[in-house]
Formats: C-alpha cells, structure tokens, sequence
C-alpha cells in the first residue's frame, strides 16, 4: 500500500511515519469525542494497517489535555432536532463503535495507546483493546453511561469482567468510579501509568520496540492471546502449533534463530 490508503478526516489526523501508523484524535474543544466521521476514519485506518505489511505498529492518541472525552453524542441529540426513527442506534452501532473495538482486539497489528487528561466510554474501551496502553498518573478514565441514563456499549460489559473481574466491573459501570491512570495499571486494566512528563518518552521507547520487533510473530501472538479468552486448552493448544507453523516459516524466525547461534541482536525486518 501507499500512504495515500491512510487518510485524514476531520477530527482525526493520520500520518504514516515509516512502519509507524499514528492515529490522533483531534477535537480538543470537545475533549476529543468521537463522532461517526472519525469513528469510521479510525475504522478505515485500522483495517488499511492490518492489511499493509509495511506497517509495523499503531499508536492511537488524542491532541491537547485529553484522550477522549467519549462519543459526541450531544451533538446527536440535540434538543429540538429531528427526533431518528425508531431503531437507529441499534442500527448505527455495529458498523460503528461495534466494528471498531472488535476491529482493534483482532487487528494483527500491534496498538499503542498513550491516555492522558479523560478516556471515558468509548475512549475507556479504545485504551482496554489496545495491546499496550500507557496513561498518565493523573489521566481519568471513567464509564459514564449509566450515570447519563443509558447503557454501556463498545464493548465495557466484556472488556472489563475479564480484566478486573465482576465486582471491580460493576464499581465502574454501576457507581460510575473515576478511576486514575495509576490506579487502572494497580488493577492491570492498562500496561503502564507514568508522571505526565514522562509519557512521550514512555511511549516512543515502546513504539521504537515494536516496530523493530519480529511482525508476523507478534501479531500471531496477538491472535493467541485473545482466542485463549474463548477456547479449551485443546483448542488453544491447536492454535498454538497453527500459529508456531505460520512463524517458524517467516525470515524474522530465520534471522532470529541466526542471532542467536551468532550471539548478536537480531534484525527483524517484519516478514
């Protein structure tokens, strides 16, 4: 591909930086809230990356003091405006935040998050199915359906049981908790949480890693990981030699097997 397959839409700044995707959110005046034009901008990007072997790595972010402040749903339900027909959102969510979360979870693209300021709703489910999230100490991430007098969607009634377990789920859902950067990676809900200073140094270190890193393996360990979540271990283990076949016939097996006969770093290319 070129980079001509990765483009911009207002709201959502897209630049291919080598075998970097970085993909920032860019509503600042609105905390970043998502609407169905960046939605399907970060849709078309992401499934462009999986895709595209020349790209080694996403970073997702947001411009300015904030993350994402959610879905821009006051702009789609404002008073006085045309009242959508009955059953619009159940229409309108699965080829939106229901494709987007279940897209970034499969993608074997590895995904680095950086959160700072609030990631809330679909902004908290974005930074839980990246493969790496790194937060401030002080960012706030926050479900805030149920306090709004709706239901959760994108994915919070999945992701989270499964990260932190029910009772910790239901303190978030339920009671609406704000929970602090250094307190989601307590809970193992991200991957790391740093002083605010520190974030664009953490990030990067981790990006530059991934995207030196052996490609085919680290998707297909991806892949791994998540259908663990679902399968018995006779499955997994079937997956398990699947996947070992697929790697083992990549040159970035080759080159690592030749770095460590010839005690050297290895040079990953990505195939």
């Amino acid at each position: 591909m070129t980079t001509d397959a990765y483009l911009p839409v207002d709201g959502l700044r897209v630049a291919l930086d080598g075998g970097v995707l970085r993909l920032e959110l860019d509503r600042p005046a609105k905390r970043n809230a998502i609407d169905d034009t960046m939605m399907l901008g970060l849709i078309e990007n992401i499934d462009s990356a999986g895709r595209d072997e020349a790209v080694r790595v996403i970073v997702l972010s947001g411009v300015g003091a904030d993350f994402c402040g959610g879905a821009d749903i006051v702009a789609r339900n404002t008073p006085g405006g045309e009242r959508p027909r009955v059953g619009s959102i159940q229409r309108r969510v699965p080829s939106l935040a229901h494709r987007l979360i279940p897209l970034m979870l499969s993608v074997q693209t590895p995904i680095v998050c950086r959160v700072q300021g609030w990631a809330a709703g679909i902004g908290f489910q974005m930074a839980l199915a990246a493969d790496i999230t790194v937060a401030s100490y002080d960012a706030i991430f926050w479900e805030p359906f149920v306090e709004r007098g709706f239901t959760p969607d994108s994915g919070a009634t999945w992701l989270l049981p499964r990260l932190v377990g029910l009772a910790r789920a239901r303190e978030l859902v339920l009671l609406g908790r704000h929970l602090s950067g250094a307190e989601a990676a307590d809970w193992g809900l991200i991957h790391r949480s740093v002083a605010a200073s520190d974030l664009d140094g953490e990030v990067t270190a981790l990006v530059d890693r991934l995207a030196v890193g052996p490609t085919v393996a680290l998707g297909l360990a991806k892949f791994l990981l998540a259908a663990g979540q679902s399968t018995t271990i006779e499955e997994q283990l079937r997956n398990e030699a699947f996947a070992l076949e697929l790697s083992s016939r990549s040159e970035d097996f080759r080159e690592g097997l030749g770095a460590f006969r010839d005690r050297r770093p290895p040079d990953f290319k990505g195939r």
